[in-house]
């Protein structure tokens, strides 16, 4: 799946022809395909039934042809005249009196040579028979035989004469009956204008047919044009690709355990099959998680895959089955401290305003009443306090965790708290590989303690040092300490008596501290809460000499 998807394809002419240009409704569009597919195949069996009622015809006219020509056959004139192989009045007279009765185009007497002994028109008579189909006539058997005569093509009946009137005894004639083929057309022409009705029929409820049908396919699609279709397809695709989160669609209506769509993330986090396959072959704790029962919403699910935890949303879908969004839980947490820090620094940075807006105001009061040396007393007292605590942590050589310390300074100000760093505090430059943990766990413990005075005067200290084996970090506060009820769970997600929404910042710490091989400890010493984090030196660091630690 890419972010751009395809161009839809061109229509063909012949796609043009049966479903119209694009943009034209779904519903006409089936109609019109419908039509022209029964139109088709209703031209079709016309054509099936022309040769088949062509067939009837041809047969029906054949054998009343036949019959015709053996009654004549049959008649003492006829035999007569066709042994003594001569023309007679009287034999063609009668011969051509039977046309009336019989409803033949023709009847025509020939002798053993081929020779018109009786025809319609007299002035054929005494030439010979045309069409060249007396050869089993004159061999003795009965033919019918569709042929091109003096009066055009027709189909005939022709049967021998034989001498005296017994068959099987010489043949000294022909008898040839034929109706010209506009009477076979016309029964043809007959039996379809029969047909006609039923043809209409037939067109008009396919029509009512394919109306209904598109007008449910129509709603089925929640009234969508195929091209509306095709779009959203492309959008889908698009923002799947987008997504920096894997995303699964799993279920339908014919087995609620399959994968019937991946993005590309899933499919790299999965491992890329096609679709749709079982969920439990790709994902055994989710498909065990949601199996046998409909899934309801659920936010930031811990699930571990090959090993490796993520975070799982699960948003149910209508008619069944749901979609799981899911991403590595290490991006997730890193994302959220980077908010953190930021938020943070916001806090920090606006403390920091409003201590100095304060200073500023208190100067401005004292020079306006005249007062410059007080003013100054301030000032300087201000220099000292920045200057002094700058010098506690000139051997922390972290710039990152000295920027803390200094924005935490004017936070507790801002708060009426006391907030220390215990004098030789120290750091090595080697800990700046580890500038964002150790932020990250010194900015969190000392808010807690912060937020551990519940807005009540108190101090809260940061000690930092360094021996051989690694660091260790205390943030030490004179709060009330951690509720019992807590203690036992206090490094979990959501752990805090502090309501819905927190607990997050220990349990971060607690993991990233893991990550680096460190631990995190509390206590009570005394009256005070102390949080300990200690790190092991960093790999390929150099040992500090014995006994220089903080």
């Amino acid at each position: 799946m890419t972010a751009l998807a395809p161009a839809p394809p061109r229509r063909s002419r012949l796609g043009r022809l049966l479903l119209g240009a694009p943009g034209r409704g779904l519903q006409g569009r089936l109609v019109r395909l419908h039509l022209l597919v029964l139109c088709t195949m209703t031209a079709l069996l016309v054509l099936v039934q022309t040769v088949q009622f062509y067939g009837a015809a041809r047969e029906r006219i054949g054998e009343r042809a036949l019959t015709t020509s053996r009654i004549v056959a049959q008649l003492p004139v006829v035999y007569r005249g066709a042994e003594a192989g001569t023309q007679s009045p009287a034999l063609n007279a009668q011969v051509n009196d039977l046309l009336d009765e019989t409803g033949a185009d023709f009847i025509v007497v020939g002798n053993r040579q081929g020779i018109r002994l009786a025809h319609p028109v007299a002035a054929r008579l005494g030439r010979p028979m045309e069409g060249g189909d007396n050869v089993l006539p004159f061999a003795g058997r009965e033919v019918v035989s569709v042929a091109r005569g003096s009066l055009g093509l027709s189909v005939r009946g022709k049967v021998p004469v034989w001498a005296g009137g017994v068959k099987g005894s010489r043949v000294v004639g022909v008898v040839s009956t034929g109706y010209l083929m506009p009477q076979a057309w016309h029964l043809v022409r007959q039996s379809l204008l029969s047909l006609a009705p039923w043809f209409l029929l037939a067109l008009g409820l396919g029509t009512l047919g394919a109306t209904w049908a598109a007008r449910r396919l129509r709603a089925e699609i929640l009234n969508l044009e195929p091209e509306q279709i095709a779009a959203l397809v492309r959008q889908q695709r698009a923002v799947l690709a987008a997504l920096r989160e894997g995303v699964l669609a799993v279920g339908n209506s014919g087995d609620p355990d399959m994968v019937t769509l991946a993005s590309e993330r899933a499919a790299e986090a999965l491992g890329a099959r096609p679709t749709p396959y079982p969920l439990a072959d790709a994902w055994p704790e989710l498909a065990a998680l949601t199996a046998g029962r409909r899934p309801t919403r659920q936010q930031n699910l811990e699930l571990t895959l090959r090993g490796e935890p993520y975070l799982v949303n699960l948003e149910p879908l209508e008619g069944g089955g749901f979609i799981a969004g899911f991403r590595d839980r290490a991006q997730a947490v890193a994302l959220a401290e980077e908010l953190t820090h930021a938020r943070g620094f916001v806090d920090v940075l606006r403390a920091q305003t409003h201590e100095y807006q304060n200073r500023l105001h208190v100067l401005s009061g004292l020079l306006q009443l005249g007062r410059s040396d007080e003013a100054l007393r301030v000032l300087n007292a201000e220099i000292r306090a920045d200057s002094d605590f700058r010098q506690l942590l000139r051997d922390v050589q972290v710039p990152r965790l000295v920027a803390l310390l200094a924005g935490k300074r004017e936070r507790a100000q801002e708060l009426g708290i006391e907030f220390q760093v215990a004098e030789g505090s120290n750091l090595s430059p080697v800990w700046e590989r580890h500038a964002d943990t150790l932020v990250t766990a010194v900015g969190n413990l000392t808010e807690n303690a912060f937020e551990a005075l519940r807005g009540q005067p108190g101090q809260v200290t940061v000690l930092i040092g360094e021996d051989p084996e690694g660091m260790q970090v205390e943030v030490e506060d004179s709060g009330p300490g951690v509720p019992p009820e807590v203690v036992t769970r206090l490094y979990t997600r959501g752990a805090s008596s502090k309501g819905d929404g927190r607990g997050y910042g220990l349990a971060g710490v607690h993991a990233r501290v893991q990550a680096l091989g460190g631990t995190l400890h509390h206590a009570r010493r005394g009256e005070r809460t102390v949080f300990q984090v200690s790190l092991p030196a960093p790999h390929g660091a150099a040992p500090l000499p014995a006994g220089s630690s903080a």
